[in-house]
Protein backbone atom coordinates (compact mmCIF):
# COMPACT_ATOMS: atom_id res chain seq x y z
CA UNK A 1 0.00 0.00 0.00
CA UNK A 2 1.25 3.55 -0.91
CA UNK A 3 2.66 5.24 2.18
CA UNK A 4 0.70 8.55 1.51
CA UNK A 5 -2.66 6.02 1.50
CA UNK A 6 -5.11 6.77 4.31
CA UNK A 7 -5.53 3.94 6.91
CA UNK A 8 -7.06 0.88 5.75
CA UNK A 9 -10.15 -1.15 7.05
CA UNK A 10 -10.73 -4.48 6.20
CA UNK A 11 -13.62 -6.01 6.65
CA UNK A 12 -13.15 -9.87 8.15
CA UNK A 13 -16.66 -11.29 8.33
CA UNK A 14 -20.07 -10.78 7.19
CA UNK A 15 -22.98 -12.55 8.11
CA UNK A 16 -26.47 -11.98 6.22
CA UNK A 17 -29.83 -13.26 8.17
CA UNK A 18 -32.73 -14.09 6.05
CA UNK A 19 -31.60 -11.42 3.17
CA UNK A 20 -32.38 -12.10 -0.49
CA UNK A 21 -31.24 -15.68 -1.66
CA UNK A 22 -29.29 -15.83 1.78
CA UNK A 23 -30.73 -18.00 5.15
CA UNK A 24 -28.05 -17.64 6.68
CA UNK A 25 -24.22 -16.18 5.80
CA UNK A 26 -21.04 -16.49 8.07
CA UNK A 27 -18.36 -15.49 5.43
CA UNK A 28 -14.63 -14.68 6.41
CA UNK A 29 -12.33 -13.34 4.44
CA UNK A 30 -8.69 -12.07 5.28
CA UNK A 31 -7.20 -9.76 1.57
CA UNK A 32 -7.75 -6.66 0.20
CA UNK A 33 -9.16 -7.95 -3.04
CA UNK A 34 -12.25 -10.30 -2.46
CA UNK A 35 -13.57 -11.81 -6.37
CA UNK A 36 -17.07 -13.59 -6.19
CA UNK A 37 -17.44 -15.32 -9.21
CA UNK A 38 -20.55 -17.64 -9.78
CA UNK A 39 -23.36 -17.73 -12.81
CA UNK A 40 -26.22 -14.97 -13.02
CA UNK A 41 -28.73 -15.14 -10.36
CA UNK A 42 -26.11 -17.56 -7.66
CA UNK A 43 -26.34 -14.21 -5.51
CA UNK A 44 -23.04 -12.25 -5.90
CA UNK A 45 -24.27 -9.15 -6.05
CA UNK A 46 -26.48 -9.35 -3.33
CA UNK A 47 -23.28 -9.82 -1.08
CA UNK A 48 -22.42 -6.18 -2.53
CA UNK A 49 -26.01 -4.93 -1.67
CA UNK A 50 -25.48 -6.07 1.43
CA UNK A 51 -22.27 -4.16 2.31
CA UNK A 52 -23.93 -1.26 0.24
CA UNK A 53 -26.50 -0.91 3.19
CA UNK A 54 -23.86 0.36 5.45
CA UNK A 55 -23.84 4.06 3.72
CA UNK A 56 -26.82 6.27 3.77
CA UNK A 57 -29.37 5.32 1.62
CA UNK A 58 -31.17 2.48 0.07
CA UNK A 59 -27.61 0.75 -1.34
CA UNK A 60 -26.76 0.06 -4.34
CA UNK A 61 -29.81 -1.08 -5.96
CA UNK A 62 -31.41 1.74 -4.32
CA UNK A 63 -34.47 -0.84 -3.17
CA UNK A 64 -36.95 -0.90 -0.65
CA UNK A 65 -35.95 -2.53 2.49
CA UNK A 66 -38.81 -4.91 2.71
CA UNK A 67 -37.15 -6.04 -0.48
CA UNK A 68 -34.40 -7.03 0.92
CA UNK A 69 -36.25 -9.60 3.00
CA UNK A 70 -35.67 -13.21 2.07
CA UNK A 71 -38.88 -15.04 0.62
CA UNK A 72 -39.87 -17.45 2.33
CA UNK A 73 -38.16 -15.95 5.32
CA UNK A 74 -39.83 -14.29 8.55
CA UNK A 75 -40.25 -10.88 6.67
CA UNK A 76 -37.01 -9.20 8.71
CA UNK A 77 -33.38 -9.38 7.77
CA UNK A 78 -30.01 -8.72 9.39
CA UNK A 79 -26.54 -7.67 7.90
CA UNK A 80 -23.62 -7.41 10.14
CA UNK A 81 -19.86 -6.83 9.64
CA UNK A 82 -16.44 -7.00 11.99
CA UNK A 83 -14.51 -4.51 11.12
CA UNK A 84 -10.59 -4.89 11.58
CA UNK A 85 -9.42 -1.11 11.51
CA UNK A 86 -5.89 0.54 12.48
CA UNK A 87 -7.76 0.88 15.78
CA UNK A 88 -9.04 -1.84 16.83
CA UNK A 89 -12.07 -4.10 16.10
CA UNK A 90 -15.29 -3.13 15.60
CA UNK A 91 -18.95 -4.70 14.70
CA UNK A 92 -21.73 -3.17 12.73
CA UNK A 93 -24.97 -3.89 11.73
CA UNK A 94 -28.30 -3.09 10.11
CA UNK A 95 -31.25 -4.59 9.00
CA UNK A 96 -34.98 -4.42 9.37
CA UNK A 97 -37.45 -5.98 12.59
CA UNK A 98 -40.38 -8.14 11.89
CA UNK A 99 -43.08 -6.00 11.09
CA UNK A 100 -46.22 -6.04 13.72
CA UNK A 101 -49.71 -6.55 12.49
CA UNK A 102 -50.62 -3.39 10.61
CA UNK A 103 -46.81 -1.23 11.87
CA UNK A 104 -44.43 -1.05 9.43
CA UNK A 105 -40.75 -2.53 9.49
CA UNK A 106 -38.38 -0.16 11.44
CA UNK A 107 -34.41 -0.26 10.28
CA UNK A 108 -32.00 -0.74 12.86
CA UNK A 109 -28.54 0.27 13.13
CA UNK A 110 -26.08 -0.69 15.52
CA UNK A 111 -22.49 -0.46 16.28
CA UNK A 112 -20.83 -2.22 18.64
CA UNK A 113 -23.70 -3.73 20.18
CA UNK A 114 -25.27 -0.12 20.95
CA UNK A 115 -28.14 1.64 18.50
CA UNK A 116 -27.42 4.43 16.63
CA UNK A 117 -29.99 6.82 15.41
CA UNK A 118 -28.88 6.40 12.03
CA UNK A 119 -26.80 4.69 9.14
CA UNK A 120 -25.41 7.94 8.68
CA UNK A 121 -23.29 7.36 11.66
CA UNK A 122 -21.57 4.37 10.16
CA UNK A 123 -19.44 7.10 8.41
CA UNK A 124 -17.21 7.50 10.92
CA UNK A 125 -16.15 3.74 10.33
CA UNK A 126 -15.75 3.43 6.64
CA UNK A 127 -17.10 4.57 3.45
CA UNK A 128 -18.25 3.21 0.29
CA UNK A 129 -17.68 4.12 -3.26
CA UNK A 130 -19.64 1.44 -5.88
CA UNK A 131 -19.75 0.69 -9.78
CA UNK A 132 -22.92 -1.64 -11.40
CA UNK A 133 -23.47 -2.50 -14.65
CA UNK A 134 -26.29 -0.71 -14.71
CA UNK A 135 -24.42 2.44 -14.61
CA UNK A 136 -22.84 2.09 -18.25
CA UNK A 137 -25.24 4.05 -19.92
CA UNK A 138 -24.76 6.93 -17.50
CA UNK A 139 -23.12 9.24 -20.20
CA UNK A 140 -26.26 8.68 -22.68
CA UNK A 141 -29.07 8.55 -20.76
CA UNK A 142 -30.89 10.94 -18.62
CA UNK A 143 -29.64 14.08 -16.26
CA UNK A 144 -31.58 12.46 -13.57
CA UNK A 145 -29.43 9.16 -13.49
CA UNK A 146 -25.91 11.40 -13.85
CA UNK A 147 -27.22 13.75 -10.48
CA UNK A 148 -27.93 10.53 -8.74
CA UNK A 149 -24.15 9.36 -9.79
CA UNK A 150 -23.31 12.77 -8.31
CA UNK A 151 -25.22 12.87 -5.39
CA UNK A 152 -23.62 9.33 -4.28
CA UNK A 153 -20.08 10.90 -4.91
CA UNK A 154 -21.34 13.64 -2.64
CA UNK A 155 -22.71 11.25 -0.28
CA UNK A 156 -19.36 9.28 0.42
CA UNK A 157 -17.22 12.57 1.66
CA UNK A 158 -20.30 14.18 3.50
CA UNK A 159 -22.67 12.02 4.63
CA UNK A 160 -25.31 15.01 5.50
CA UNK A 161 -26.11 15.12 2.08
CA UNK A 162 -28.78 13.04 1.41
CA UNK A 163 -30.56 14.08 4.28
CA UNK A 164 -30.65 18.10 2.63
CA UNK A 165 -31.28 16.03 -0.61
CA UNK A 166 -34.20 14.03 0.74
CA UNK A 167 -35.49 17.47 2.55
CA UNK A 168 -35.06 19.67 -0.67
CA UNK A 169 -37.46 17.29 -2.45
CA UNK A 170 -40.12 17.24 0.49
CA UNK A 171 -40.30 21.09 -0.11
CA UNK A 172 -39.82 20.84 -3.63
CA UNK A 173 -43.58 18.28 -3.35
CA UNK A 174 -44.78 21.08 -0.72
CA UNK A 175 -44.35 23.73 -3.01
CA UNK A 176 -45.91 22.05 -5.77
CA UNK A 177 -49.06 21.13 -4.09
CA UNK A 178 -49.33 24.30 -2.57
CA UNK A 179 -49.06 25.98 -5.91
CA UNK A 180 -51.91 23.04 -7.47
CA UNK A 181 -54.46 23.86 -4.22
CA UNK A 182 -53.89 27.24 -3.21
CA UNK A 183 -51.35 29.58 -5.90
CA UNK A 184 -53.07 32.70 -4.07
CA UNK A 185 -51.83 31.66 -0.50
CA UNK A 186 -48.49 33.81 -0.97
CA UNK A 187 -47.57 33.93 3.20
CA UNK A 188 -47.60 30.09 3.22
CA UNK A 189 -45.72 30.06 -0.50
CA UNK A 190 -42.76 32.57 0.59
CA UNK A 191 -42.27 30.92 3.51
CA UNK A 192 -41.82 27.38 1.70
CA UNK A 193 -39.93 29.36 -1.08
CA UNK A 194 -37.44 29.94 1.53
CA UNK A 195 -37.12 26.18 2.40
CA UNK A 196 -36.15 25.84 -1.07
CA UNK A 197 -34.44 28.62 -1.50
CA UNK A 198 -31.71 27.40 1.69
CA UNK A 199 -32.03 24.06 0.99
CA UNK A 200 -31.23 24.19 -2.68
CA UNK A 201 -28.37 26.26 -2.20
CA UNK A 202 -26.82 24.39 0.39
CA UNK A 203 -27.46 21.17 -2.39
CA UNK A 204 -25.90 22.70 -4.94
CA UNK A 205 -23.08 24.08 -3.10
CA UNK A 206 -21.67 20.34 -1.76
CA UNK A 207 -21.89 19.53 -5.14
CA UNK A 208 -19.77 22.29 -6.82
CA UNK A 209 -17.20 21.38 -3.79
CA UNK A 210 -16.86 17.87 -4.69
CA UNK A 211 -17.12 18.57 -8.75
CA UNK A 212 -14.53 21.43 -8.23
CA UNK A 213 -12.02 18.42 -5.57
CA UNK A 214 -12.75 15.78 -7.69
CA UNK A 215 -11.23 17.84 -10.98
CA UNK A 216 -8.40 19.10 -9.04
CA UNK A 217 -7.37 15.60 -8.17
CA UNK A 218 -8.10 14.29 -11.83
CA UNK A 219 -5.89 16.95 -13.10
CA UNK A 220 -3.13 16.67 -10.66
CA UNK A 221 -3.08 12.46 -11.03
CA UNK A 222 -3.78 12.18 -14.57
CA UNK A 223 -1.74 10.32 -17.01
CA UNK A 224 -2.30 10.14 -20.85
CA UNK A 225 -1.24 6.89 -21.33
CA UNK A 226 -3.33 5.72 -18.77
CA UNK A 227 -5.46 2.53 -19.47
CA UNK A 228 -8.60 4.88 -17.87
CA UNK A 229 -8.96 8.10 -19.62
CA UNK A 230 -9.02 10.88 -17.46
CA UNK A 231 -12.49 12.96 -17.39
CA UNK A 232 -13.02 16.74 -16.68
CA UNK A 233 -16.41 17.62 -15.54
CA UNK A 234 -18.64 20.74 -15.35
CA UNK A 235 -22.29 21.06 -13.50
CA UNK A 236 -25.28 22.75 -15.49
CA UNK A 237 -27.44 24.27 -14.28
CA UNK A 238 -28.79 28.31 -13.41
CA UNK A 239 -28.78 27.30 -9.40
CA UNK A 240 -25.35 26.07 -10.04
CA UNK A 241 -24.25 29.11 -11.60
CA UNK A 242 -25.77 31.30 -8.80
CA UNK A 243 -23.75 29.47 -6.45
CA UNK A 244 -20.22 29.45 -9.10
CA UNK A 245 -21.17 33.60 -9.09
CA UNK A 246 -22.39 34.61 -5.91
CA UNK A 247 -22.20 34.19 -2.22
CA UNK A 248 -24.49 31.50 -0.47
CA UNK A 249 -26.62 34.49 1.36
CA UNK A 250 -26.80 36.39 -2.32
CA UNK A 251 -27.47 33.26 -4.37
CA UNK A 252 -30.88 32.62 -1.67
CA UNK A 253 -32.05 35.39 -2.04
CA UNK A 254 -31.80 35.08 -6.21
CA UNK A 255 -33.38 32.17 -5.89
CA UNK A 256 -36.57 33.20 -3.44
CA UNK A 257 -37.07 35.43 -6.20
CA UNK A 258 -36.85 33.56 -9.48
CA UNK A 259 -39.51 31.27 -7.49
CA UNK A 260 -41.82 33.95 -6.62
CA UNK A 261 -41.19 35.18 -10.27
CA UNK A 262 -41.78 31.46 -11.69
CA UNK A 263 -44.84 30.66 -9.67
CA UNK A 264 -47.21 30.87 -13.18
CA UNK A 265 -45.12 28.60 -14.92
CA UNK A 266 -44.31 25.82 -12.24
CA UNK A 267 -47.99 25.87 -11.92
CA UNK A 268 -48.89 25.24 -15.23
CA UNK A 269 -46.02 22.82 -15.64
CA UNK A 270 -47.07 21.34 -12.03
CA UNK A 271 -43.47 20.88 -11.03
CA UNK A 272 -40.59 23.56 -9.93
CA UNK A 273 -38.80 23.93 -13.41
CA UNK A 274 -35.58 25.98 -11.92
CA UNK A 275 -33.43 24.21 -9.39
CA UNK A 276 -31.07 21.53 -8.14
CA UNK A 277 -33.27 18.95 -9.29
CA UNK A 278 -32.52 20.28 -12.77
CA UNK A 279 -28.79 20.17 -12.52
CA UNK A 280 -26.57 18.04 -15.05
CA UNK A 281 -23.09 16.75 -14.36
CA UNK A 282 -21.61 17.32 -17.97
CA UNK A 283 -18.07 15.00 -18.72
CA UNK A 284 -15.73 15.07 -21.20
CA UNK A 285 -13.36 12.87 -22.61
CA UNK A 286 -10.49 14.67 -21.32
CA UNK A 287 -7.60 12.72 -23.67
CA UNK A 288 -9.91 13.68 -26.84
CA UNK A 289 -11.43 16.12 -25.43
CA UNK A 290 -15.34 14.91 -26.78
CA UNK A 291 -18.40 14.99 -24.86
CA UNK A 292 -18.44 11.51 -22.58
CA UNK A 293 -21.53 10.60 -24.67
CA UNK A 294 -20.08 10.90 -28.19
CA UNK A 295 -17.25 8.19 -27.27
CA UNK A 296 -17.43 4.41 -27.78
CA UNK A 297 -18.82 2.27 -25.86
CA UNK A 298 -15.38 1.03 -24.52
CA UNK A 299 -14.22 4.10 -24.16
CA UNK A 300 -17.10 4.81 -21.95
CA UNK A 301 -17.03 1.99 -19.56
CA UNK A 302 -13.17 2.94 -19.21
CA UNK A 303 -13.87 6.52 -18.73
CA UNK A 304 -16.49 5.57 -16.13
CA UNK A 305 -14.15 3.22 -14.31
CA UNK A 306 -11.33 5.87 -14.07
CA UNK A 307 -13.99 8.38 -12.66
CA UNK A 308 -14.88 6.01 -9.94
CA UNK A 309 -11.30 5.19 -9.38
CA UNK A 310 -10.52 8.89 -8.80
CA UNK A 311 -13.56 9.21 -6.24
CA UNK A 312 -12.24 6.30 -4.33
CA UNK A 313 -8.77 8.20 -4.10
CA UNK A 314 -10.73 11.73 -2.98
CA UNK A 315 -13.06 9.79 -0.77
CA UNK A 316 -9.33 9.12 0.84
CA UNK A 317 -8.67 12.29 0.68
CA UNK A 318 -11.07 13.95 1.91
CA UNK A 319 -12.43 11.11 5.14
CA UNK A 320 -9.07 9.87 6.31
CA UNK A 321 -10.51 6.71 5.98
CA UNK A 322 -9.38 4.47 2.71
CA UNK A 323 -12.41 3.56 1.04
CA UNK A 324 -14.17 0.12 0.48
CA UNK A 325 -14.84 -0.47 -3.37
CA UNK A 326 -18.03 -2.32 -4.72
CA UNK A 327 -17.86 -3.21 -8.19
CA UNK A 328 -20.04 -5.55 -9.90
CA UNK A 329 -19.45 -7.67 -13.25
CA UNK A 330 -16.64 -5.39 -13.49
CA UNK A 331 -14.02 -7.08 -15.53
CA UNK A 332 -16.41 -9.02 -18.36
CA UNK A 333 -16.19 -6.41 -20.84
CA UNK A 334 -12.35 -5.48 -20.05
CA UNK A 335 -9.66 -6.80 -22.41
CA UNK A 336 -6.64 -8.44 -20.80
CA UNK A 337 -4.68 -5.27 -20.91
CA UNK A 338 -7.81 -3.10 -18.92
CA UNK A 339 -8.11 -5.81 -16.55
CA UNK A 340 -4.45 -5.99 -15.35
CA UNK A 341 -4.23 -2.31 -15.40
CA UNK A 342 -7.68 -1.85 -13.14
CA UNK A 343 -6.39 -4.81 -10.60
CA UNK A 344 -2.98 -2.85 -10.39
CA UNK A 345 -4.98 0.75 -9.72
CA UNK A 346 -7.81 -1.13 -7.21
CA UNK A 347 -4.76 -2.55 -4.98
CA UNK A 348 -3.00 1.23 -5.23
CA UNK A 349 -6.08 2.32 -3.55
CA UNK A 350 -5.19 0.63 0.08
CA UNK A 351 -8.65 -0.06 0.69
CA UNK A 352 -10.87 -3.21 0.62
CA UNK A 353 -12.13 -4.31 -2.65
CA UNK A 354 -14.99 -6.57 -3.48
CA UNK A 355 -15.76 -7.58 -7.17
CA UNK A 356 -18.02 -9.95 -8.87
CA UNK A 357 -18.18 -11.64 -12.18
CA UNK A 358 -19.40 -14.73 -14.10
CA UNK A 359 -16.39 -16.23 -15.32
CA UNK A 360 -13.75 -17.02 -13.19
CA UNK A 361 -10.65 -17.05 -15.99
CA UNK A 362 -11.37 -13.08 -15.38
CA UNK A 363 -9.90 -13.45 -12.18
CA UNK A 364 -6.99 -16.22 -12.95
CA UNK A 365 -4.20 -13.27 -11.94
CA UNK A 366 -5.47 -12.42 -8.86
CA UNK A 367 -4.64 -16.27 -7.78
CA UNK A 368 -2.60 -15.70 -4.26
CA UNK A 369 -3.44 -12.03 -4.54
CA UNK A 370 -7.05 -12.31 -3.55
CA UNK A 371 -10.01 -14.15 -1.27
CA UNK A 372 -11.56 -15.72 -4.81
CA UNK A 373 -14.94 -17.23 -3.42
CA UNK A 374 -17.14 -19.57 -5.82
CA UNK A 375 -20.89 -18.52 -5.17
CA UNK A 376 -24.09 -20.63 -5.21
CA UNK A 377 -27.64 -19.93 -4.77
CA UNK A 378 -27.73 -19.50 -0.62
CA UNK A 379 -23.79 -20.25 -0.24
CA UNK A 380 -20.52 -19.09 -0.88
CA UNK A 381 -17.43 -21.32 -0.47
CA UNK A 382 -13.34 -20.81 -1.46
CA UNK A 383 -12.92 -21.57 -5.33
CA UNK A 384 -10.12 -24.13 -5.88
CA UNK A 385 -6.59 -23.00 -6.86
CA UNK A 386 -6.49 -22.39 -10.45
Amino acid sequence: MPSNSPPASRIARLMLQDFRTYASLDLAVSRPLVALVGENGAGKTNVLEAISLFMPGRGLRRAELAEMARNGGPGSFAVSLTLDTPYGEHRLGTGIEQPGEGVRSSRTCRIDGASVSSPTVFAEFLRLVWLTPDLDALFRGPAGDRRRFLDRFVLAVDAEHGARVNALERALRSRNRILEESPDNRSWLDAIEREVAELGIAVAAARRETVARLAALILETREEASAFPFATLSLDGEIDHLVTTLPAVDAEDRYRAILRESRPRDRAAGRTLIGPQATDLLVRHGPKDIPANTASTGEQKALLIGLVLAHARLVGRMSGLAPFVLLDEIAAHLDPRRRTALFDALESLGGQVWMTGADPSLFAELQGRADLLHVTAGHIEPSNPA
